[in-house]
């Protein structure tokens, strides 16, 4: 079930609390770089800001919430000293906002690549019929050369570390509903394996995740103005 955007599920439609019921469980799954870029690429704002406590409350509502678990690749320092720093920085906010949250590592690997637009403008440079300035050609050409090769990272072994955990964690029964924060479709086989087990599965993005939103409980799609009041 879709929602549009910004809509917010202080409960899950049909289910209602009253006095004196015992709250459910609630733990939030974060895939940190679906999540990250599905944001990014759908108008969230200083991302580097928000405030996982306070979404993981806004998120779960009467739900008791017992844990949030972020997962992501782990920056090692040889990889890139700008990059490693930063994910430190985030990282450390990230624990010191709730001691409900935890930080779970996958790994990152080194890939090399090439640039597409590298590539097409020292060929372009190549065959180029009109004269221009040789400064400049040769500025151009330099250019091209030295960003024919770059390097990629590659995330290993997060989605699978997450999926893992969701599953076991519902079979241990440690969770009445869980929250999914991501858009990856990959994720249907380990939803549809902790709601056989009885529990709830609630997907939240910024992104669309047509396949995801098939296999949980409920989909529910974050606009921007969902976010003005989960910043630190």
């Amino acid at each position: 079930m879709f929602y549009p955007p910004g809509v917010w599920l202080s409960h899950t439609p049909g289910f209602f609390f009253w006095v004196g019921a015992v709250a459910e469980r609630a733990v939030l799954f974060i895939d940190g770089n679906n999540w990250y870029h599905g944001a990014k690429q759908h108008g969230i704002a200083d991302l580097g800001r928000l405030d996982y406590g306070v979404i993981s409350r806004k998120l779960v509502g009467p739900r008791q919430w017992c844990a949030t678990r972020y997962y992501v690749g782990q920056v090692e320092q040889r990889s890139s000293l700008a990059l490693y720093a930063a994910q430190r920085r985030f990282i450390a906010a990230l624990r010191a906002s709730s001691p409900k949250i935890s930080v779970h590592f996958g790994r990152l690997e080194s890939r090399p690549v090439t640039d597409n637009a590298a590539r097409e403008l020292k060929d372009y440079l190549t065959t180029l019929s009109t004269r221009i300035d040789q400064q400049v050609y040769r500025d151009l050409y330099d250019i091209a050369r030295r960003n024919m090769r770059a390097t990629a990272y590659v995330e290993k072994a997060v989605d699978v570390f997450l999926a893992v955990d969701m599953v076991v964690m519902a079979e241990r029964d440690e969770f009445d509903t869980a929250y999914l924060l991501s858009a990856d479709g990959d994720f249907t086989p380990a939803v549809d394996a902790v709601r056989a087990h009885g529990k709830r599965v609630l997907a939240a993005s910024a992104a669309p995740g047509a396949r995801l939103a098939a296999a949980v409980n409920t989909f529910i799609r974050l606009g921007p103005e969902w976010f003005h009041d989960c910043y630190r």
